[in-house]
């Protein structure tokens, strides 16, 4: 259980201390992930942004995940999910165009105050309040790898153990604070679990090296 996601980013952080790193640069997916890669960053001395991916949500049911979609475009879709669930791909593309106005409106908006970081020749971590069904640490996963990082860590608090293996074979190193077998939410094993506004996200990414 963590107290909250500043303390779980240091906790990463922790756990990162003894990597070597080349010009590390964590990149928080908004908008949790930005709080939880503020304090990983201080804690290893590394540069803050962020990569922006969303989730596709269910129709009717906006917490589950049926695919994601990332900053480049990609999009990714758990087909036999959208069936069981009777999501038509009338749904998922209406869907998809959803998510997409969200990522273009919150890039313009980061953008505005903080400048894109380049990602080749250096380690790049990915970072997230929890790992649920994977679909967003994925599409954040393949944007960041096309932008050519010497190597891509994923660092996250807490995870879905059946997930976990799933996001290996999109990074080249993995570390995962708690992997429960009774894994319900991600918001379970946080104290403070609130919401994180865009305003804060701003107030952390503000004064970024460019």
């Amino acid at each position: 259980m963590f107290r909250n996601r500043e303390e779980a980013g240091r906790q990463l952080g922790a756990a990162l201390g003894g990597i070597e790193m080349v010009r590390p640069l964590v990149l928080g997916v908004p908008r949790g992930g930005v709080e939880i890669g503020a304090a990983l960053a201080r804690s290893i001395g590394a540069e803050l942004d962020v990569v922006l991916a969303r989730k596709l949500r269910a129709p009717m049911q906006p917490e589950l995940a049926m695919g994601a979609v990332g900053e480049d475009g990609s999009v990714s879709v758990d087909h036999e999910l959208a069936r069981a669930i009777g999501a038509t791909p009338e749904m998922i593309e209406s869907e998809r165009r959803t998510q997409v106005e969200e990522i273009q409106r919150r890039g313009a908006m980061i953008r505005a105050v903080r400048p894109a970081a380049p990602l080749e020749g250096r380690t790049v971590i990915v970072t997230d309040d929890g790992i649920a069904t994977g679909s967003t640490m994925i599409a954040a996963l393949k944007a960041a790898k096309a932008k050519g990082p010497y190597e891509l860590i994923v660092a996250v608090p807490v995870g879905s153990p059946d997930r976990l293996e799933e996001i290996r074979r999109h990074c080249d190193r993995l570390v995962c604070l708690e992997a429960p077998s009774r894994f319900m939410a991600i918001g379970q094993f946080y104290e403070d679990f609130s919401q994180v506004p865009d305003a804060r996200v701003l107030e952390l990414l503000r004064g970024q090296a460019a």
